[in-house]
């Protein structure tokens, strides 16, 4: 290009990305026709004179979010960079899972969730570690209803836990919210039976089919990893470890596959069903790390999460190691394998 056509290119240029006129206006102004702008544009970005350059906040990776989405048929999908230096930790809580950091993951998916849930929605939160500290990074939301997904973990600390989420979530919203006081795992179906019965959790439940934001956590089977392998007897984790558990999701269980088992396990729990769960317009599953991997991807392939808050780890191997066929969450497929 000699001056003059650089030059002109350089100034339709500016008109173009930065003035943001059209390439009808451009042509108008400089006397060519659009198809000589479109020409000039092209010719500018194959020469190095324009650079496009695609920014996001440097903790989050576009690239890996895109190719996420595209595989799995999400609608939303958010990679944080994993925290480095933390894989040689122990793993005694989800905090050192092998180098996952559930408190930037709950951040991350508090403000996607700013984005998604709109006025007059009812919002959904299962237990789960991650769940609540996107409820804590929570700083503004529409106004909304917020209920309570699953029972607590531990009674004792439900105000520390997954009621204090709901509450705080509600308080945020400045709605209305419907805890459950109850744990999400009981000794027999009789028992859960009796307990859903109850006015307030009952009250709960009755929200679930008005649910169009959800929000939970995904558990690996294995200790300190699952919240539900932890509350079983050594004998219970070996049976459902005989019937190929390989993921948790609300005290549902799931295969490598997607599919649900060992359905007796939710006759005990106070949870959301899984047809109601699938029923939910928008399921945004937070979890990360190397050993949640392919806990996640059982789970996306079940066709239950529409939407994913996950990290660097979690994604490399969502991308090159699980094997190709995941259900598209879209379609919102049975969660009964059907």
């Amino acid at each position: 290009m000699g001056p003059a056509e650089l030059m002109q290119a350089a100034a339709m240029a500016r008109r173009f990305y930065l003035e943001g006129k059209s390439k009808i206006q451009i042509a108008d102004e400089f006397g060519v026709s659009r198809f000589k702008v479109a020409r000039v544009l092209e010719t500018a970005l194959e020469r190095d004179l324009v650079r496009i350059e695609i920014r996001v906040p440097a903790e989050l990776d576009a690239e890996r979010s895109d190719a996420l989405r595209a595989r799995y048929g999400l609608r939303h999908v958010v990679v944080v960079e994993s925290p480095s230096g933390t894989v040689n930790e122990p793993a005694s809580s989800e905090s050192a899972d092998d180098g996952a950091d559930p408190e930037n993951l709950g951040e991350v998916a508090a403000d996607l969730l700013g984005e998604l849930v709109t006025e007059g929605d009812v919002l959904g939160l299962a237990w789960g570690r991650s769940t609540i500290h996107m409820a804590t990074a929570l700083r503004q939301l529409p106004p909304c209803t917020v209920v309570q997904l699953t029972g607590v973990y531990d009674a004792g600390t439900a105000d520390r836990g997954s009621v204090e989420a709901v509450r705080r979530a509600a308080e945020v919203a400045g709605g209305e919210a419907h805890p459950i006081y109850a744990p999400m795992l009981l000794p027999d179906p009789s028992t859960a039976t009796a307990l859903r019965s109850q006015t307030g959790i009952a009250r709960a439940f009755e929200y679930f089919d008005k649910v169009t934001v959800a929000a939970v956590s995904i558990g690996s089977w294995e200790p300190g990893i699952s919240t539900v392998h932890d509350m079983l007897s050594d004998e219970e984790r070996a049976h459902y470890s005989s019937l190929g558990v390989a993921a948790e999701m609300s005290a549902h269980l799931f295969d490598a596959h997607g599919r649900r088992i060992g359905r007796d396990l939710g006759e005990r729990c106070i949870t959301v069903e899984a047809e109601r769960l699938r029923r939910i317009p928008e399921v945004v599953a937070i979890a990360g790390g190397h050993r949640k991997a392919a806990a996640v991807g059982a789970v996306l392939r079940s066709g239950l999460v529409t939407s994913l808050v996950t990290d660097t780890a979690a994604a490399d191997f969502l991308l090159t190691e699980m094997g190709p066929g995941p259900r598209p969450a879209l379609e919102r497929a049975d969660p009964d394998g059907a």
